[in-house]
């Protein structure tokens, strides 16, 4: 597996192989069509993907057959295992599941602080424990970060958290929340200034 460079401005996440987002790559998962979801993934690789995302909830699914099953079939192809894998869901059973199955550096996308500290130095060390890097969310016991305070906060509280385990700072992702701007509602108008504003001070933690 190859790294994404520090100095990279830009990285690319290949979004195909995500049953939450693609239509199409849904119906090949529901279907059983493994062979035609792994050239989803290599198309993606060979159109810029810089980390292939993969993402198997969906009600109809046993998400960590799916998971499972799909991530090995791509370690076998070299020019797709070649780029890091984002494993991807909203449960740790399938995020666990995903990461017993991937070589090299994973990301796990993603851990929160929304059910407390505790959990979420759980999941963190279990992160640690395979090498994964994570995508950390603006998210605690309150709700999602919608100002750029807020998101700061969080992402600085998480980031202390991560360094009282001994988490590699290099292997930190933060994720200051986008939310919908041009709503209609007025409390809303500023969600696109709050997020660009806070990312130069979450990428300085």
């Amino acid at each position: 597996m190859t790294q994404t460079a520090s100095s990279t401005n830009f990285v690319n996440v290949g979004e195909r192989t995500n049953v939450t987002g693609s239509a199409a790559f849904k119906k090949m998962i529901l279907a059983g069509d493994y062979t035609r979801a792994v050239e989803v993934a290599r198309s993606q690789v060979e159109n810029g993907a810089q980390v292939v995302d993969v993402n198997m909830d969906e009600g109809l699914l046993d998400a960590e057959y799916a998971m499972t099953t799909f991530l090995k079939l791509i370690a076998a192809e070299p020019d797709i295992a070649r780029v890091p894998i984002m494993i991807d869901s909203s449960k740790w059973s399938v995020i666990e599941a995903g990461l017993k199955c991937v070589s090299g550096k994973p990301i796990v996308n993603s851990i929160s602080m929304k059910e407390g500290e505790e959990a979420f130095l759980h999941y963190a060390r279990r992160c640690m424990a395979y090498g994964a890097a994570v995508v950390v969310m603006a998210f605690d016991e309150v709700g999602q970060a919608d100002t750029k305070d807020r998101k700061v906060e969080i992402c600085a509280r998480a980031y202390d958290l991560l360094m009282s385990i001994g988490f590699p700072p290099e292997h930190i992702l933060f994720v200051p929340n986008v939310f919908a701007v041009a709503t209609g509602i007025g409390e809303d108008n500023n969600y696109g200034v709050d997020f660009i504003e806070a990312c130069p001070a979450t990428v300085a933690l």
